[in-house]
C-alpha cells in the first residue's frame, strides 16, 4: 500500500476490533495489554515491557517501528505506577523519537491489567 492509497487495510479482525488499521500511511494499534497469561499477575515493571514487546511485534507487521510512533496514550490501573512504568517506557523508546504522549490513570477491562497502551504510526 503507498502512502497515496487511501484504501483501509485492517488485520487481525474480530467481530469487536482490529489489532492493526492502515490508512494513507498511518498505522493505528489496538489497546495492547499484558496478555493474561504468566505475566498477568506480574507487577508494572514487567507488564509494561510485556505490551512494548507486543507494539514492537505489531508495529514490525506492519511494516514499521518505534522510531516512527507518532502519539501514545497510556492507561495505568493506578498513577502511583508512573514511576515504574516510565522507567520500562524511558529504556524502550529509541533517543531523539518520543512521541506525543498522554498518560492517565483508568479503570482497565480486567482486575489484574496494570497498563494498557495504545498508538498510532507512521509507515
Amino acid at each position: 500500500m503507498s502512502t497515496t492509497d487511501h484504501s483501509i487495510e485492517r488485520k487481525h479482525t474480530n467481530a469487536r476490533m482490529s489489532k492493526i488499521v492502515q490508512y494513507g500511511g498511518l498505522v493505528y494499534l489496538c489497546g495492547q495489554t499484558a496478555n493474561g497469561g504468566p505475566h498477568a499477575e506480574a507487577d508494572i515493571a514487567t507488564q509494561t515491557g510485556e505490551v512494548l514487546a507486543r507494539i514492537d511485534a505489531l508495529l514490525q507487521e506492519a511494516g514499521t517501528g518505534r522510531e516512527r510512533i507518532l502519539s501514545t496514550t497510556i492507561y495505568l490501573r493506578d498513577i502511583a505506577d508512573f514511576a515504574a512504568m516510565n522507567a520500562v517506557w524511558d529504556a524502550w523508546v529509541p533517543a531523539g523519537t518520543a512521541p506525543a504522549r498522554t498518560t492517565l490513570e483508568a479503570r482497565l477491562g480486567a482486575s489484574n491489567l496494570l497498563v494498557e497502551m495504545t498508538v498510532i504510526a507512521a509507515r
